[in-house]
């Protein structure tokens, strides 16, 4: 009996080991699974997202493309006129009519973000335009070209990164919307962080509540820092000078609405 006893007090840690063996290697391949799904996960947002967006953004280049109808060509200019003497050739900007949910306003091109770089700019903010379709156009802020605070906003990261290198801009840099107007400039000026809640940055005078505006705003609003979502960063861009349609685009990005738009 005494042996019998001594046997079964060896086995029992025994064991008690195996079955602690046996917990925590399903608790580790839990923890592997879970590890994998998580970087499954972080791939399909900063991956394949944007592969998805960029197809769909690209689709709607092409058929607002379409919808403009002739080839897009550089008007003649032998002695290439200042963007002063240009706006004043062509007069005040023409401001197009604000587009049903989803519809596609224009194209914008922004040399600092590369040469390739063009965007479509759609109307809206929700979901279904940012996750998909580019640069969404706040509802209730001017259209390109008026006088008061013409504002979109964009993915940092994510769904097609439109506005992964707002960060980078400098004073001075500029920034081309193409509508089915025309090409309105605007030249970069400051930008800003602020917390998620500081609407008043969509004011007709970016930050300044109740002032009437008397000058022509561009603003654009991401998120940031890069991989989150504390805090946005605003950056602000005054209209400098305009042209319609028919004058072409202005000639230093030429080569670049030719290959976005297959014109030229």
């Amino acid at each position: 009996m005494v042996l019998q006893e001594k046997a079964r007090l060896r086995t029992a840690p025994a064991a008690g080991v195996v079955i602690l063996r046996g917990a925590v290697q399903i608790i580790g391949e839990l923890l592997m699974t879970a590890g994998i799904i998580l970087l499954l996960f972080v791939a399909w947002q900063l991956w394949w997202t944007n592969v998805e967006s960029d197809a769909k953004q690209s689709q709607v280049i092409k058929e607002f493309a379409q919808e403009l109808g002739g080839p897009v060509q550089p008007s003649p200019s032998p002695a290439k006129p200042s963007d002063t003497q240009a706006a004043k050739a062509f007069g005040e900007p023409v401001v197009g009519a604000v587009p049903q949910h989803a519809g596609t306003i224009g194209i914008i091109y922004i040399p600092r973000f590369g040469s390739s770089y063009t965007r479509p700019i759609v109307e809206g903010t929700t979901g279904d335009v940012l996750d998909t379709l580019g640069l969404g156009h706040y509802p209730s802020t001017a259209m390109p070209g008026a006088v008061g605070n013409f504002a979109v906003a964009g993915h940092r990261q994510t769904h097609g990164a439109v506005l992964d290198n707002i960060h980078t801009l400098v004073p001075g840099d500029k920034i081309y919307v193409q509508t089915r107007d025309g090409f309105y400039v605007y030249v970069f000026r400051n930008n800003q962080i602020v917390m998620p809640d500081r609407t008043d940055v969509l004011e007709p005078v970016p930050t300044a509540p109740g002032v009437k505006p008397t000058e022509r705003y561009l603003t654009m609003t991401s998120c940031n820092p890069r991989f989150g979502a504390e805090e946005r960063i605003i950056a602000y861009s005054l209209l400098e000078s305009w042209r319609p349609a028919s004058a072409g685009p202005p000639p230093e990005i030429a080569a670049q609405v030719a290959a976005a738009t297959g014109k030229g």
